[in-house]
């Protein structure tokens, strides 16, 4: 992983795969930044009852030496993510701008654990395949919805259907030049991930967009995209949010139509159209 990874968004793509003392550090490190910075290795390794290895270990698992460049790596993130307090007499709007301050925050780092490399064969597999299958279900299912409708508009036909057994058909009908985009914040809904075992069956290649570099649905994928969602997994559980997922899907598609400029063009010129067509006079 580059430097510019912030420490959160490291451990949030590695926690599932932690051993059970190392994910006692993690958990300390995401739920106490501001405190873990003040303590040293061993204040740490006693708070969660490991010895100072495991907390050196962990430290090497996210990506660091050891402890003393997580813990100025952690400074360096809280200082950068620093909001100013909500005035009391903002009220309601108040709490609205802090929160949209923290989903800013977090779209910055989004991108952090995408390797160019990866993304380029994830446009390329979409853009060469027969067919694009988007599977996703609970809250990642519009964004899969959003997805294939704007594949369509761009000339790039893209197919997803609501049902989750009806994916799990389509999937396995699949073949080898065919692709299988499948969206799952936690990497564990169970629909999902028996959707990415179909297509798998199939010989279609999977696509995985998720938040978490270790799940179920990474260890099922061809190609992982992870955004860093800069929290825990119980974080994805408690305090869902798809807009960092939304975003990149906007963002992918206009990728993919890059790489099919012609194509592009002409079906968008359709959709103009039709937008056109459909606009009523009073607007």
């Amino acid at each position: 992983m580059s430097a510019e990874v912030p420490v959160t968004a490291r451990i949030a793509a590695v926690r599932n795969s932690l051993q059970p003392s190392e994910r006692r550090v993690a958990d300390l490190i995401v739920d106490e930044p501001d405190a873990v910075i003040e303590l040293t290795a061993q204040q740490i390794a006693d708070r969660v009852g490991v010895g100072r290895s495991t907390v050196v270990r962990a430290c090497q698992t996210f990506g660091y030496r050891g402890y003393p460049q997580l813990r100025v790596a952690l400074a360096a993130e809280r200082g950068a993510r620093a909001v100013t307090p909500v005035a009391a007499g903002d009220g309601p709007l108040g709490g609205i701008r802090a929160a949209i301050d923290r989903v800013a925050d977090d779209l910055r780092a989004a991108t952090s654990l995408l390797e160019p490399a990866t993304v380029s064969t994830a446009v390329d597999a979409v853009v060469g395949a027969g067919r694009v299958l988007v599977v996703a279900s609970g809250l990642s299912a519009p964004v899969a919805s959003d997805l294939a409708m704007r594949l369509t508009a761009v000339g790039r036909p893209a197919e997803t259907l609501g049902d989750p057994i009806g994916q799990q058909i389509a999937a396995r009908h699949l073949s080898p030049a065919d692709a299988c985009l499948v969206i799952s914040g936690s990497g564990a809904n169970e629909a999902s991930l028996r959707a990415a075992s179909a297509a798998r069956a199939a010989g279609a290649r999977v696509i995985a967009l998720t938040s978490f570099r270790a799940s179920p649905l990474t260890e099922r994928a061809d190609i992982a995209l992870v955004l860093a969602s800069g929290g825990t997994f119980r974080d994805e559980l408690e305090h869902t949010s798809r807009i960092a997922h939304a975003v990149f899907v906007e963002a992918f598609v206009e990728a993919v139509a890059h790489a099919r400029v012609d194509q592009a063009e002409a079906a968008r010129a359709r959709v103009l159209e039709i937008l056109s067509d459909n606009l009523g006079d009073a607007i």
